[in-house]
């Protein structure tokens, strides 16, 4: 089979388009024909060493994806050969086939093709998982969403407006800002490209106090980072909930005295760790947002598809930050 590989740490165009042994199925696993795989900013870090895990290399990146379930391991009840599913699987993705743990398969709903149903877990799961449990939003309360076209920035326009918030997206162009607005949210501005001086910082923090309301965000959500932090912080309500989710913009340094002052929560976000910590609130999340998906109130946004073979071009418009919704590379299994 083929597999779109990292042999050594660097850029999308270090990746490597190989043929490889097709993966057996251990006890417990399915062999997975990869019909979608959709790219996430990890995908970006990972193959330059950059995120928290470093699988050993050659390894294929691409942590998420749908197919069709091609070989049952043992020990494996519920699944059979020709079953549509979906799965975050950490990395392996950009291949024609994958071993997949079954513990980790959702079931494809009928009517949904397989580009939507990549794009699906990773963001939406990310985002319930913020907003209500680490947010605790509430319906009536204002959320602020910066990077609002990415994908966790749409999933979390959308799932705001589900639990009945009042949602301020935040993007860095009018296009971006219109794709927001066309899922649901209430107002969206747009800010400048960072870095910003102590001035420009300034500006943007009152940018985003005019927008939230004079009593601040309830809710921020913040995929981006770098020099953007401060001045949403800066935005924040009484006793708000700061959520940091990624930090494509780089790290950012935040002042602490303003936590003291608003009362506020700075809040990690971290699904991967939390799902596998407790497995059964993840799946009454999941639960959830196939309901929502089922209902129209969710959709994930594929706004670009890719070969196998452009599968680096994938990863490197994502890490330029151009993409709105989600990209996804689609392949078939030989």
């Amino acid at each position: 089979m083929r597999a779109l590989l990292s042999k050594a740490p660097g850029g999308p165009e270090t990746l490597e388009l190989s043929e490889v042994a097709d993966p057996i199925a251990a006890e417990g696993q399915v062999i997975v024909a990869v019909r979608a795989c959709a790219i996430n900013y990890p995908d970006v870090l990972v193959i330059e060493d950059k995120y928290q895990f470093r699988p050993e290399r050659p390894f294929a990146p691409g942590g998420e994806i749908a197919g069709v379930i091609e070989q049952v391991g043992a020990g494996v009840e519920g699944w059979q050969v020709g079953d549509r599913v979906i799965a975050v699987i950490g990395n392996g993705g950009l291949a024609e086939k994958v071993a997949v743990d079954a513990a980790r398969l959702y079931r494809l709903p009928e009517g949904r093709d397989f580009a939507e149903g990549a794009a699906l877990l990773l963001t939406y799961a990310t985002t319930i998982h913020a907003l209500v449990d680490r947010g605790r939003l509430k319906a009536g309360q204002t959320l602020l969403v910066l990077g609002a076209a990415g994908g966790v920035g749409l999933a979390a326009v959308e799932l705001g407006k589900a639990f009945g918030a009042r949602v301020i997206a935040a993007a860095s162009s009018e296009e971006k800002a219109a794709a927001a607005r066309a899922a649901g949210a209430d107002d969206a501005i747009v800010y400048p490209y960072a870095p910003f001086d102590k001035a420009q910082s300034k500006e943007l923090a009152e940018r985003f106090k005019a927008a939230v309301g004079p009593k601040g965000a309830d809710v921020i959500y913040d995929p981006v980072g770098g020099d953007y932090a401060e001045p949403a912080l800066r935005a924040i309500g009484w006793e708000g909930r700061y959520l940091v989710v990624g930090f494509p913009a780089g790290i950012p340094k935040l002042p602490l005295n303003l936590t003291l002052l608003k009362s506020c929560d700075v809040c990690g976000v971290f699904w991967g760790a939390f799902a596998a910590r407790d497995p059964q609130a993840n799946q009454r999340h999941v639960a959830h947002l196939f309901d929502l998906w089922r209902e129209g109130r969710i959709a994930p946004r594929v706004t670009e598809t890719f070969a196998l073979t452009q599968g680096g071009e994938a990863i490197a418009r994502m890490a330029a930050r151009k993409a709105i919704g989600k990209l996804v590379v689609t392949t078939t299994a030989g």
